[in-house]
């Protein structure tokens, strides 16, 4: 086992590796930007080290000064967490070279999948499902035009380096078709440097469905269980749930071996998600693969009785699947809500600010992971997540029911909340029988325009 790691992140997920680090005895070195110095990753990790300004771009994205911090704090190991460098290759090709174990996949599994259109290629040829699309990637506006009527309207279009749903728009003619692909490759450029696209058809209204790939360094992968986060708005999840209310058992089991012969296709190793869109009659499309811990995770972690990031660090120290990753079984229902610093009375604007009053829910099958505390200030430098919300009970129902009793306890004062949002969900009439789908938040905005989104 690792004597010392890094985390590479910051909020709730540096947080939460802190926290599994210091079960298993290894030591931990914080990294943080000058406005978060009084974060509670900074405050509880064994050392801290200051590695630049508020802006991303100049400190949790510096690889050199990372680098630099593992090499001052003598560290064995690097844990990326998820966003920022997480599912960067070459950052995990940096780390190699200086002996430091990254904490994720191996770069070549990453350049597979992170790619999203070379990661279409690998699901083919593993024989997973994958949607109608371009060969390749689409590199002009007459081209985008021939395969979108080729494959027949609607199509999307996706930033082939893209994630957490930037660079993606949906076309439904040509008008829109030439609109959506300026704005996706103008998004893609912005957003991760590289502006090529791919076009897919456009599966209307899918259920959005991932499963959690665990796999070790000695060839055993496993999957545990699916989860569905259809519950999205503008590609944001904002609330999922384990299990998925509209899988079967005959689905569960092709869907799952399906990702599993995927991971061993690229020889993947450590956490991951592969993530397909299901239509209503059962019939499923690869999409992605993300290469890294989720920021769901903890829903499954609820539901089986696991320790996935306990897990990670484990896998990457050189350990095998634990039994429990072999012999997992679910026990519960679990969701989570997923709690930003947004005004859903405003258009879902952005609230940074200082948190005057915080107060988090209790009681039994409630679990709150957060880096939030009464005075601390939320920065406007990066995502506006602050918590999540995990409520689990005995069956689907038993889970909502206490997911609004902890809604209903949570104050935070201050600044404005996306809880009042996240109630109104979970008394919806249909949310409650599980009838949703991607579209559903965009609906349910639409209905009560004059409440939520004004």
């Amino acid at each position: 086992m690792f004597n010392k790691v890094l985390i590479a992140n910051r909020g709730e997920i540096a947080l939460r590796v802190i926290r599994a680090c210091k079960e298993l005895g290894v030591k931990t070195l914080a990294v943080y930007s000058e406005t978060d110095v009084d974060s509670l990753h900074v405050q509880l990790a064994d050392e801290a080290i200051c590695i630049g300004p508020a802006a991303s771009s100049q400190s949790y994205l510096k690889i050199d000064r990372i680098i630099s911090a593992a090499e001052i704090g003598d560290v064995d190991a690097i844990h990326p967490g998820y966003g920022f460098l997480s599912e960067n290759a070459h950052f995990a090709d940096v780390c190699a070279s200086c002996n430091i174990k990254f904490i994720g996949p191996p770069s070549a599994a990453i350049r597979a999948m992170g790619d999203k259109n070379s990661a279409r290629t690998t699901a083919k040829q593993a024989g997973m499902p994958v949607t109608p699309g371009s060969e390749g990637i689409v590199e002009t506006e007459k081209d985008a035009s021939r395969v979108a009527r080729e494959i027949g309207y609607p199509v999307m279009i996706k930033a082939t380096a893209g994630g957490g749903g930037r660079g993606m728009r949906p076309a439904h003619n040509d008008g829109s078709l030439i609109q959506g692909f300026r704005a996706a490759r103008a998004e893609a450029e912005k957003a991760f440097g590289n502006p090529g696209v791919y076009i897919e058809k456009l599966i209307e209204n899918p259920h959005h469905i991932e499963f959690q790939i665990m796999a070790d360094s000695h060839g055993e992968v496993v999957h545990i269980g699916e989860r569905d986060c259809s519950m999205q708005r503008r590609n944001q999840k904002i609330i999922e749930e384990t299990p998925s209310p509209i899988m079967t058992d005959e689905i569960r089991e092709k869907m799952g071996g399906d990702c599993v012969r995927l991971a061993k296709e690229v020889g993947y190793v450590g956490a991951g998600t592969i993530e397909c869109l299901m239509d209503d009659h059962g019939h499923y499309y690869f999409m992605e693969m993300n290469t890294r811990i989720q920021v769901e995770h903890c829903i499954t972690e609820e539901a089986y009785g696991l320790d996935l990031v306990k897990e990670q660090i484990k896998i990457a120290a050189g350990e095998p699947l634990s039994h429990w990753m072999h012999n997992a079984q679910r026990k519960y229902h679990a969701i989570e809500c997923r709690i930003n610093a947004e005004d859903p009375f405003n258009n879902f604007q952005p609230c940074p600010g200082r948190i005057d009053l915080y107060y988090a829910p209790g009681g039994r099958g409630i679990r709150i992971d957060s880096h939030a505390y009464a005075g601390y200030t939320v920065p406007s430098h990066y995502d506006s997540l602050i918590a999540k919300v995990i409520g689990m009970g005995t069956t689907r129902e038993h889970a909502i029911e206490r997911m609004r009793r902890a809604l209903s306890e949570y104050m935070i004062t201050g600044i404005k909340t996306t809880i009042p949002f996240q109630q109104a969900i979970m008394h919806d009439p249909d949310f409650v029988r599980g009838r949703y789908n991607t579209s559903f938040v965009t609906k349910l905005i639409e209905a009560r325009g004059e409440e939520f989104g004004k």
